[in-house]
């Protein structure tokens, strides 16, 4: 969350929120269990982020995922919460964990809601697509193929760095999150959370993939059809379906294709989900066993995609 939290009860009062609807509706974290998980360990923790590179990359042009954590997370709880090391390892993904340190937000959180942090040449923006060109050099990643998502307001960030950095990135993936500017200051930031109508704008069209449960106490779930309307337009056509999960998850899929352009975004309404990364592990904190698998499916989606010439 933001600096500003020790003067403004609000937005202190949505950060205990999130913590107490994850401890409502998931057991917690084990002390200490997101650092020793045996699976898959990161290939390196610096003080900025961690960088996990699975054995089945590619020397070269393997595809990046840069994935952001949301507020009171870290890279190591937000790798282990989301299981996206074993997907990337699937997947053959270099996965790479931007860090939100307290020195930039005294909640660990993006500062998504506010105007010093929207634009390409300053802010949370500008630092983590610095270290994403930074870590796509060095890696030798396929530069059409650098994708980025995140949870909350982790989620918040990539729909903004989509919007911002066509450029660098080729898809986004959003989980319980907010559409690129949603809040411009903290009063703005609180509607938006709290499911305030989004004003009109020119779609992006930038390929998005989205997951929100419609029980989510903490980012109201229009937010999820705020960001497809953000990417693909309000009219968009899409094809929807009712599905059911073998452990009893039930959950609506809607496929768009934006006419004359062919881009493509998915829309995952969870039916009785909360604030949480859906089909994760309870390793990391926010986090729901319970299907369809974010991680698997946000990785499945991206590997159609690749950043367009015109971008």
């Amino acid at each position: 969350m933001p600096s500003s939290l020790t003067t403004f009860n609000p937005f202190l009062s949505w950060f205990q929120m999130a913590s107490d609807a994850s401890a409502s509706f998931f057991p917690a974290a084990s002390p200490g269990a997101a650092a020793t998980d045996p699976f898959l360990p990161m290939t390196a923790t610096c003080e900025d982020h961690s960088l996990f590179v699975p054995a089945t990359a590619p020397r070269h042009a393997a595809p990046l995922l840069v994935m952001l954590h949301g507020a009171g997370q870290n890279p190591i709880d937000f790798a282990a919460g989301t299981a996206m090391n074993a997907a990337a390892e699937r997947h053959g993904f270099v996965v790479l964990y931007p860090a939100q340190p307290t020195s930039a937000n005294a909640h660990q959180c993006w500062n998504w809601f506010e105007r010093a942090h929207q634009t390409r040449d300053q802010g949370d923006p500008a630092r983590i697509a610095a270290l994403t060109l930074q870590v796509a050099r060095e890696q030798r990643v396929d530069s059409h193929r650098i994708y980025v998502a995140g949870l909350s307001a982790g989620g918040a960030m990539a729909a903004l760095l989509g919007d911002l950095f066509p450029d660098v990135y080729a898809a986004v993936g959003v989980h319980s999150g907010l559409a690129a500017r949603a809040g411009s200051d903290i009063t703005s930031g609180l509607a938006a959370l709290r499911g305030a109508p989004r004003e009109a704008s020119v779609p992006r069209e930038m390929p998005t993939i989205v997951f929100h449960g419609d029980r989510d106490s903490v980012v109201n779930a229009v937010n999820g059809t705020h960001v497809i309307e953000a990417s693909l337009g309000a009219d968009c056509p899409f094809e929807s379906r009712e599905h059911t999960g073998p452990d009893g998850r039930r959950f609506t899929r809607r496929n768009y294709l934006r006419p004359g352009t062919g881009v493509r975004g998915e829309h995952w309404t969870l039916h009785d989900a909360a604030h949480a990364w859906s089909g994760g592990s309870l390793a990391g904190s926010f986090a729901d066993p319970m299907g369809p698998d974010a991680s698997e499916e946000m990785l499945r989606f991206f590997e159609t995609q690749r950043r367009r010439p015109s971008h």
